[in-house]
């Protein structure tokens, strides 16, 4: 097993495209999006089910090294402080298989 980080965001889905351009930009080989994702929040219940996705959020997870995980939080904390939004780090383990 590999040492790895997991960077998790939660974001307006209105502004995912602007996300996985940060992250296509700064090399992220891989990623996974949930769509439509439903919680409470700073900005109240998201209770996705509206018909464009203003009110709705998008969650999205990466596997990387410890430096793109570094790349990727200082690209994203403008982002996140400008429309809202969380980001978690921790440490996992990868299986290398």
């Amino acid at each position: 097993m590999e040492p790895m980080k997991k960077v998790e965001l939660v974001i307006d889905s209105v502004h995912l495209n602007k996300v996985i351009e940060i992250l296509e930009k700064l090399g992220v080989s891989g990623y996974t999006i949930i769509r439509d994702v439903l919680g409470k929040g700073e900005r109240g219940i998201m209770a996705g089910d509206e018909l464009t996705d203003v009110f709705k959020n998008s969650y999205i997870f990466i596997v990387c090294s410890d430096e793109i995980a570094k790349k990727i939080t200082e690209e994203i904390k403008p982002i996140l402080k400008k429309i809202g939004g969380i980001c978690i780090i921790s440490d996992v383990l990868w299986l290398v298989h």
